[in-house]
């Protein structure tokens, strides 16, 4: 998810490797599913051999999440709104990355709607902002270990939550043991590889993979949403998306004489 990738601020942070004394972004629990670090390394490789020194990793991150969720859908109805993303082009790249930040600022697949709307808008955006963004779930996969709680040990006596459906359970049960730490499983089962509204409609059926997918059916304004895109097609969802993405990707951007432009994403100059 894009917003894992802004935690210091949308600034390349996460793309940072581990040193000898310092555990990086990317080693923290909640971003050990994250993938695509290599294709960003070969687009910055390309851009440096044309224009050295000038493009940020930060500002390919940006660029590369906006082409790869229009490939997905393989449309191009965000150009209309991500064209401003080009204007708002000109981050610079951060020299911090600690993976403690990931775990103390990223919201965490058990969070509840309370804790979610709070991280979300100690970031800026909006309960909206957290509903649209959670529709990014409709593509990818996640490790057991994010959700095997609601399926073993929900409350602490063996048992599930009750509110992710029951067939879906034994599903899930199939796959992940309770110790299972490397299975990966589609957040969006039939189409995890294409940027729908199927996310929306799953959580309806109460089959949201982890705690905060279900959350969006606790509250009025989120439970609105997800069954208005579930029930029409998903009407608004891509235009929403993108604006939600503009939004945050000017989450603590570094600009000026702030930062560096770097010339391997995963190393400090």
């Amino acid at each position: 998810m894009y917003y894992k990738l802004c935690l210091q601020g949308c600034d390349g942070s996460v793309l940072l490797n581990s040193t000898g004394n310092n555990q990086a972004e990317k080693e923290a629990f909640p971003n050990l599913s994250l993938r695509g670090f290599g294709s960003i390394d070969r687009v910055k490789s390309a851009v440096e051999k044309k224009c050295p020194g000038v493009v940020s990793c930060a500002d390919i991150v940006a660029l590369v999440a906006r082409d790869a969720v229009s490939l997905a859908k393989l449309l191009r109805i965000f150009e209309a709104e991500w064209t401003f993303l080009a204007s708002t082009l000109g981050r610079r790249d951060g020299r911090v990355s600690n993976s403690s930040e990931a775990l103390a600022n990223l919201p965490a697949p058990f969070f509840n709607i309370t804790q979610l709307k709070s991280s979300f808008a100690s970031k800026g955006l909006s309960t909206k902002d957290l509903v649209v963004l959670s529709g990014s779930h409709t593509i990818g996969t996640s490790h057991c270990s994010s959700f095997t709680n609601r399926l073993y040990n929900f409350t602490g006596r063996g048992d599930s939550d009750p509110s992710l459906d029951s067939n879906y359970v034994a599903t899930l049960k199939r796959r992940c043991s309770a110790t299972d730490t490397t299975t990966l499983v589609e957040m969006d089962p039939g189409s995890f590889k294409t940027f729908d509204e199927g996310y929306y409609t799953i959580v309806t059926k109460r089959r949201g993979l982890f705690t905060s997918d279900s959350a969006l059916l606790a509250d009025s304004e989120t439970r609105a949403y997800v069954r208005r895109q579930a029930t029409s097609k998903g009407s608004t969802f891509l235009k929403d998306f993108a604006n939600s993405m503009v939004k945050m990707g000017k989450i603590g951007v570094l600009t000026g004489n702030q930062g560096e432009i770097r010339r391997r994403c995963a190393f400090v100059n």
